[in-house]
């Protein structure tokens, strides 16, 4: 009689693993009650936005991706003229342009100098989101300045920026 309980016992237990095993593959997947927010790492074109260095210590370029994807910011760099020498001074973005990591941007004439952006958005040396030179601006920009006779003169360098690490940089300044 022994072993013929063991034997039942076994098969309503593999029945029961069976129908466990069923109910589950039939079972929709549980939903989370919070919506999950998007990881800024994985959402890479909102991961472009942020502070990059510029050409001298000091000076940055704030970049932002908006939601549509357009491009907003400024240069934020020190003047070179004799009316400016050594102030700080904004150029905001007359236009910008993001396809994929390619990116480009005019900034506005401030003192008869703009500039010309025209490359990409490359990682960096940076190992985690939030790191100093984690994304980089690579490409080649274009300073452009007139005179008083409204002579342009263009000069053109390839460059290198490392986006700031996270808590450098500072809440974007609204153009007004």
């Amino acid at each position: 009689m022994r072993s013929l309980d063991l034997i039942l016992v076994v098969v309503v237990g593999a029945a029961v693993v069976s129908a466990t095993a069923v109910a589950q593959q039939a079972a929709p997947p549980a939903k989370s009650a919070e919506p999950t927010a998007p990881d800024k790492a994985t959402d890479i074109p909102h991961a472009y936005s942020g502070m990059y260095t510029f050409l001298k210590e000091g000076e940055f370029v704030q970049l932002t991706v908006e939601d549509d994807r357009s491009i907003t910011g400024f240069v934020s760099r020190y003047g070179e003229g004799t009316s400016d020498k050594g102030a700080f001074l904004d150029q905001f973005f007359k236009i910008g342009k993001l396809e994929g990591n390619k990116l480009s941007f005019t900034t506005e004439i401030v003192h008869g100098v703009s500039f010309s952006f025209k490359g990409s958005i490359e990682r960096g040396a940076g190992r985690n989101p939030g790191d100093e030179a984690y994304f980089v601006l690579k490409g080649t920009l274009t300073e452009n300045t007139s005179d008083v006779n409204k002579k342009v003169t263009s000069h053109s360098q390839e460059v290198g920026f490392d986006m700031f690490p996270e808590e450098a940089s500072p809440t974007p300044v609204p153009r007004q």
